[in-house]
């Protein structure tokens, strides 16, 4: 059961790896090294799943079993099935967090966040049997209740490695039993947190998961302009933006502000969004004529001198599925982190990445603030600007700026703050101090011609990228919003000091849980 290809989290050498959960059943055969279509008959329960080579005692349930193996370039987003990144990075916190609180019995002192499991022997923790074991049921407890459509592949993997997913026992003197308790504690904290999974809240009928229930509306519509300092909906073909072909032809949909009840849900190491400053977005408010131009100038200006580096890096930061959520598995082998170290190191940056987006989408909510590509036609309507032309194009120098368009597709909320780079600021400070040093060091390879924007032609040749430390891949996410054509040049620059400081946050709340120094 070998496969080939690039680590997830180093791009480089070969590793064995199996997908679990961000998969279809059909990426799973790959990894799994069966048939697309027995691996499909696994997941669907019509046969056993292929057996799977891994040690309880040595190997690594995160590493080994749960990331995600990119098999083409990275991750696609298609293949966990759409989904924003607010939603994304929701679940994949409490996924994570349930690794925790399953270890923590086998931890000398600490203590879970959602649950009290007492502590187990020591002799218990002398290898990752029983870790692995109750980090595995942790986690298919919280897909069961929050990504249902992944549980079949999961199960199949439990099945795979000798497993069985159905064992829902709870007694705390054995790993599954204290995984089923970690994971079940989860979901009772996040099953009506506000961020309205099952779609219930505002109505009895026809749940709509996720539907906004604040009554927000944007100023200006797909149509018209009102205000040229707010978000405008874009137009744009109905088809998924990664994985998802050329789409319907001939069928556009208007986008609406996705998640903005996402500022509502609670926080774990803060009560109040509203207590973070964040300076208005003056760069984007069009009264402000000067500033207002040079921003969109500063958009034009990087969209016509785009590099094959930098159309990798925007479509890499683009996808939180690769360029976000891989980096701390990267971080962890670059510092050959023993399986405590990565769950901890994956706690401590997944609780980052949540309570600093719910800061920046209360942000996005206050703010409201404008699009560049509404901008670039406010400032230039008709008149002839430089920029990328579209697909194998390259730079002209005759577009009429009513035509312009980002080199990636347009986030379905505001521009402010730019919530991709406030995330890795937030990770990359989380990892920083638990960490204790700047240290990143990963690599990753893209093959010519593997990008989703202008398949074929970009890049022009094999290119490896390279982040030595996350001072490297803060500015590479920060600048890559404004390669891509999504966010302001200010905005990005805000974003990462905005971002940053949830980090610490996230390290001194951590920290009190893994020294026991918490409240029963």
């Amino acid at each position: 059961m070998t496969t080939s290809g690039r680590s997830p989290v180093t791009g480089s050498s070969p590793r064995r790896r199996s997908l679990l959960v961000g998969a279809t059943a059909t990426a799973a055969a790959v990894t799994l090294g069966a048939s697309p279509a027995a691996a499909a008959a696994a997941a669907a329960g019509d046969e056993p799943a292929p057996g799977l080579d891994f040690d309880f005692d040595t190997d690594n349930f995160i590493r080994d079993l749960i990331i995600t193996r990119a098999n083409g370039v990275f991750p696609e987003e298609g293949v966990i099935g759409p989904m924003d990144a607010s939603i994304y990075i929701w679940i994949t916190t409490l996924f994570q967090l349930s690794w925790f609180d399953a270890l923590a019995p086998y931890h000398p002192t600490a203590v879970g966040i959602h649950s009290r499991i007492a502590r187990r022997p020591a002799s218990e923790a002398t290898t990752n049997r029983n870790k692995n074991i109750a980090g595995l049921y942790a986690s298919l407890r919280v897909l069961e209740a929050f990504f249902a459509e992944r549980v079949p592949v999961m199960k199949a993997g439990f099945t795979a490695v000798g497993l069985d997913p159905e064992d829902r026992s709870e007694d705390p003197a054995t790993p599954i039993g204290i995984g089923n308790i970690a994971g079940k504690a989860i979901v009772r904290a996040h099953a009506h947190d506000g961020m309205n999974h099952a779609g219930d809240i505002g109505r009895k009928y026809h749940g709509k998961p996720y539907e906004d229930y604040t009554g927000y509306q944007p100023v200006n519509s797909a149509y018209k302009v009102v205000n040229p300092s707010r978000w405008q909906p874009n137009i744009h073909p109905h088809q998924r933006r990664v994985g998802g072909g050329p789409g319907d032809k001939g069928i556009w949909v208007i986008q609406k502000f996705v998640t903005p009840q996402l500022r509502l849900v609670k926080a774990y190491t803060y009560r109040n969004p509203g207590q973070f400053k964040l300076a208005a977005p003056d760069h984007s408010t069009h009264t402000n004529t000067r500033k207002y131009k040079r921003s969109v100038d500063e958009i034009l200006s990087a969209s016509a001198n785009l590099t094959d580096e930098q159309k990798i890096k925007a479509e890499w930061f683009d996808n939180k599925l690769a360029g976000i959520a891989l980096a701390p598995g990267a971080a962890a082998e670059s510092h050959n982190l023993d399986l405590d170290g990565w769950v901890q190191l994956y706690a401590v940056t997944s609780l980052a990445r949540f309570d600093d987006l719910i800061a920046a989408w209360y942000m996005k909510n206050k703010y409201d603030a404008v699009r560049p590509f509404t901008a670039v036609r406010h400032v230039y309507g008709r008149s002839k600007v430089s920029a990328w032309g579209g697909v194998g194009k390259g730079t002209v120098n005759d577009m009429p700026a009513t035509e312009w368009e980002s080199y990636l597709p347009v986030g379905d909320h505001p521009e402010y703050p730019s919530g991709s780079t406030t995330l890795c600021a937030a990770e990359a400070q989380a990892a920083r101090r638990f960490l204790g040093d700047n240290v990143l060091d990963w690599r990753y390879d893209f093959p010519a011609g593997s990008l989703l924007t202008e398949p074929g032609q970009v890049p022009a040749k094999d290119t490896q990228l390279h982040w030595r430390t996350w001072d490297d891949f803060n500015r590479d996410c920060a600048d890559s919003r404004v390669w891509g054509g999504v966010h302001f040049q200010t905005t990005v620059d805000r974003s990462l000091e905005f971002g940053a400081q949830f980090g610490d946050r996230a390290y001194d709340f951590l920290m009190r849980y893994i020294n026991g120094d918490v409240k029963n």
